[in-house]
């Protein structure tokens, strides 16, 4: 097999001294952290879709990265060369999972037939690249909000025959999955949402998203496909109001329409911070609620108000995602890195460059977030600031066993109470910035 990447070595750690660009400075995959590997605990996915095919074209201008792989792009020998490129890539940087949408995949055809035809010719190759190499599937996807078709979206689409074919997308896709072996199976809204209410019925649509998921669940499980189902929130863009617009939404969605016991969360930082929340809120929100699934690892521009699907570089943000992930168990997914490299960063060994700084980013945050738990001191905290929920009205309550009039008997009893504790922000900032520099 010819080497794509010409001149990009494997890349080994080389630890936090080294000045080697192609190099991992704190992604050091055998080091074990709480009793667990870094390779373990962080199960990197590359995105087909941004490694792959995204050239670095925006609203403004044409691409300028070169993806073609030396083959003709919109040809299925294109797709098997990005296969080809995909492994050497993976195999290089150590990934060991791949995350896709359908027409990531192959070029999409007018007759749904033929697109079917090209699946699964190119999952026979991607099959026999997986052999012998260690690299899965993590998850795949419909891309039900590319084609014009799906201007009014998938689901929640105005026409019975769009939704007829976004069905026949996610039913050849969940075949996909389940042939490559995938962990689970996520369903992005994109366009599932509406522009204005003037000519919307929002009732209406949000109990088609519903039938069109429950009906993936039935098809799914029964081809054998044992994986959760993912929902990816993001509030909007390309939607003005999207439904699954963040986690608390969409678990609220999920549990009314009787979904939970299948669906989990697929967490995109960039989407979070969309919504006006921290990336570690969702991830906070969804693990309470039993609901934590994978993530798509990245994050986006305060100074710019859409989706811009960067590299993660914020180490803060990385510790306090993975201090919520180990206090959570871990993932049942992965580590997706739906980013992107800038528009010129163009070269193909700035495609590396990206997938390094990440890695090491979440490396990163996962020493950190191990040291803040061994620590001791910020969980101690938190368990004192509610320890008047101890006492003898304190267990009445959460027990369950008060009521409003005995509660009320009590205040009256009391007079006046005294101001809570202390929250103490500003000291325990300090003390994250202690024991991360210390």
């Amino acid at each position: 097999m010819t080497e794509i990447f010409k001149g990009i070595p494997e890349i080994k750690y080389e630890g936090a001294d080294s000045k080697n660009p192609l190099a991992f400075k704190f992604y050091d995959k055998d080091r074990v952290v709480l009793g667990k590997t870094m390779r373990e605990h962080l199960p990197f996915a590359m995105a087909w879709w941004h490694n792959l095919c995204a050239e670095g074209a925006d609203m403004f201008g044409r691409g300028t990265a070169n993806k073609s792989f030396g083959k003709k792009v919109g040809t299925m020998e294109h797709a098997k060369a990005k296969v080809d490129a995909g492994f050497e890539f993976m195999k290089k940087l150590g990934i060991e999972y791949f995350c896709w949408h359908d027409v990531d995949l192959v070029p999409e055809a007018d007759d749904i037939k033929e697109t079917g035809k090209r699946l699964d010719e190119i999952s026979d190759y991607i099959l026999e690249k997986m052999k012998g190499t260690g690299i899965k599937c993590l998850w795949g996807t419909a891309n039900m909000f590319g084609n014009p078709r799906f201007m009014n979206g998938a689901g929640s689409t105005n026409s019975a025959d769009v939704y007829c074919f976004a069905a026949a997308q996610v039913k050849k896709a969940l075949d996909i999955t389940v042939k490559l072996g995938g962990r689970g199976y996520v369903f992005w809204g994109g366009r599932e949402g509406y522009e204005t209410l003037l000519n919307t019925d929002v009732k209406f649509e949000q109990e088609n998203v519903a039938r069109l998921m429950r009906m993936a669940v039935d098809y799914g499980r029964s081809i054998g496909f044992k994986g959760d189902f993912y929902i990816e929130p993001k509030p909007k863009e390309p939607m003005k109001h999207q439904y699954d617009f963040d986690a608390a939404t969409a678990i609220g969605f999920l549990r009314y329409y009787g979904l939970d016991k299948d669906f989990k969360m697929n967490i995109e930082a960039n989407h979070a911070t969309l919504a006006g929340h921290t990336f570690e809120h969702d991830l906070r929100i969804s693990a309470m609620n039993g609901m934590l699934g994978s993530i798509d690892a990245n994050q986006g521009d305060f100074l710019l108000g859409w989706d811009t699907d960067e590299f993660p570089y914020d180490v803060y943000t990385a510790t306090k995602a993975m201090l919520e992930i180990l206090k959570a168990g871990g993932l049942p997914g992965g580590f997706n890195f739906d980013a992107k490299n800038r528009r010129p960063s163009y070269t193909e060994e700035d495609m590396f460059l990206g997938y390094i700084l990440g890695m090491d980013t979440f490396a990163l945050g996962l020493l950190n977030a191990a040291k803040i738990i061994e620590d001791g001191r910020l969980d101690a905290f938190v368990k004192e600031r509610y320890s008047s929920f101890d006492g003898a009205i304190g267990k009445k309550i959460t027990s369950g066993k008060a009521t409003l009039a005995e509660l009320a008997a009590y205040a009256e009893k009391m007079g006046k109470p005294e101001l809570p504790g202390s929250g103490k922000q500003e000291y325990l900032e300090q003390l994250i910035n202690q024991i991360l520099f210390k």
